[in-house]
């Protein structure tokens, strides 16, 4: 896709791939899908009882972006500082404990059905990601 003016595919894929992923764990599980507490629930031992079926869909969100940009290779925008990524890592990892889950629990599951602390939760990831743009790629020139 490169040279083509339509960057915006790239997000609709990746929201498409997000969204039938959803659909299909809530299908087959009977669960809402949140990818902090599918790793969540690993981490701290109370997952322990399906931690196959946690494993193989974390491997799934890793692998299929990753086979994607395999074989596509998109440009991307991303930071080239290792420690940049590690400190954006660590922050969303401690952001989703403290909102008791992500974006795709909140935003994805959340917003689609219609829950205000999804709703909710969503609009703070949105205000915390355009101040840190706002502070470190326009105040400080770090990314």
């Amino acid at each position: 896709m490169t040279g083509i003016p339509a960057d915006w595919l790239w997000g609709l894929a990746g929201g498409l791939m997000i969204g039938c992923a959803a659909a299909l764990f809530l299908l087959i599980n009977g669960r809402i899908m949140g990818a902090s507490g599918l790793v969540g629930g690993l981490v701290d031992g109370t997952g322990r009882s399906n931690a196959i079926e946690r494993l193989a869909f974390i491997a799934g969100l890793i692998a299929a972006p990753a086979l994607l940009a395999l074989a596509l290779r998109p440009e991307t925008n991303a930071t080239s500082s290792p420690a940049i990524l590690i400190a954006g890592g660590l922050l969303v990892g401690l952001g989703t404990r403290m909102a008791n889950g992500c974006t795709s629990g909140h935003g994805v599951c959340g917003i689609s059905r219609l829950s205000l602390r999804g709703i909710g939760a969503t609009l703070a990831y949105l205000a915390a990601g355009a101040a840190t743009m706002l502070i470190a790629r326009h105040m400080l020139g770090l990314i």
